[in-house]
């Protein structure tokens, strides 16, 4: 099993930053997909990147390309979203998730951290 925990969510005036963390613990991770989504209130699930453990390779979605950096330290098993110029509509609840491989279904779950954006 994979527990993950995140952190850093708060709140945050509009154009700030602030940077998640999801500590990973249990299960060894070479192959795995971490990811972050995002959940505003009365929306869908978001997806917004993911990180491949074993290379870095990363994706974003067209929304926070510029604005999000994901990456990961192996060493640490964490993986973090570099969150800049934050906007309200970024309020949300962040979640990172874990899939064994690339194109496995994301099956761990965070239990999710609160970030509001004041305008």
């Amino acid at each position: 099993q994979v527990q993950l925990v995140e952190s850093g969510g708060g709140l945050v005036q509009a154009g700030g930053s602030l940077r998640l963390s999801c500590a990973a613990s249990g299960r060894t991770f070479s192959n795995y997909v971490m990811g972050w989504f995002r959940q505003a209130p009365g929306k869908q699930r978001e997806f917004l990147a993911s990180i491949v453990w074993s290379d870095g390779s990363t994706y974003y979605v067209d929304s926070v390309k510029g604005r999000f950096t994901i990456s990961r330290d192996n060493a640490k098993k964490t993986v973090y979203l570099q969150m800049n110029s934050l906007k309200p509509e970024d309020t949300a609840v962040y979640y990172c998730a874990g899939a064994e491989r690339i194109g496995s279904t994301y099956d761990y779950w965070g239990q999710g951290t609160q970030v509001t954006v004041s305008s």
